[in-house]
């Protein structure tokens, strides 16, 4: 009886320690995935408007991917992924906004 309530024990340790691994590497993964992607579209809105060099792009890109890296540490998933809708919705309205000027 002892040793099976201790091997559920261990099992579910495990079990909660691999969900908890699994989410934080997820929370990791969208934060830089997001980082990267303002990073680059500000520092190429930046290259294209004050024609600087590549060394400056990447440091830029870098520079802003820290920031949202650090900044959205404490927002959850959830949060993340309705910033980067918001974001893509922006987007896609610059995009109609550049088709449609003369």
């Amino acid at each position: 009886m002892e040793i099976s309530n201790k091997t559920r024990g261990v099992s579910m340790g495990i079990q909660y320690t691999a969900k908890e691994t699994s989410y934080s590497l997820l929370h990791i993964l969208i934060r830089l995935v997001t980082g990267i992607m303002l990073g680059l579209t500000l520092a190429l809105i930046g290259q294209e408007l004050l024609k600087y060099s590549n060394f400056s792009l990447v440091f830029i890109t870098l520079v802003v991917l820290g920031l949202v890296f650090k900044l959205m540490s404490v927002w959850s998933v959830y949060k993340i992924l309705i910033f980067d809708l918001f974001c893509i919705l922006v987007a896609m309205l610059f995009r109609m906004y550049i088709l449609v000027a003369p």
